[in-house]
């Protein structure tokens, strides 16, 4: 009996130790880059993390003369957040705190500059694998209904 006492308690603290590294691999550690954004009291409401090398879906951007990367729903949240009267900065994890690397980010990269025309909210919507992609099939049929002068086609090619 004792022995299935001391094993139970011993996998409940091995499955509470994986349990608990596998949350922290999701963790700011020292040496991170984060957009956080604050309430008028300067208290957190939200963050994202911003990188200094390029990975797939990743946008090349500059903060206040420093280059990074950042996926779109970063830079759409960024300006939520501002319209939300929220302050956004770019903030460095020193290991024991955040130091502020840059103040108002969202006045010096849109959307627009990474070539979406979609309002911040739709973006935030979207899955970041469906944003900027053109649908292939719409592609497909658009094609099929503009002749080279751009004018519908009036029914199969044969007949004209």
């Amino acid at each position: 009996m004792r022995i299935s006492i001391l094993g139970a308690r011993l996998l409940l603290l091995a499955s509470a130790l994986t349990c608990s590294e596998a949350m922290a691999t999701g963790l700011p550690k020292p040496g991170d880059f984060y957009l956080i954004a604050r309430d008028k009291f300067g208290d957190f409401s939200g963050s994202h993390k911003i990188f200094r090398r390029q990975s797939d879906g990743l946008y090349p951007v500059t903060y206040c003369s420093r280059n990074y990367w950042v996926r779109a729903h970063t830079i759409a949240w960024t300006q939520v957040e501002v319209e939300n009267k929220r302050s956004v900065r770019v903030e460095f994890n020193f290991g024991k705190g955040w130091r502020p690397i840059c103040e108002n980010p969202a006045r010096e990269v849109t959307l627009a500059d990474i070539g979406l025309t979609e309002e911040a909210r739709d973006i935030l919507r979207q899955s970041e694998a469906d944003i900027g992609a053109v649908n292939r099939f719409s592609a497909i049929s658009n094609s099929f209904q503009k002749t080279n002068s751009g004018n519908k086609q009036n029914g199969s090619f044969h007949l004209q």
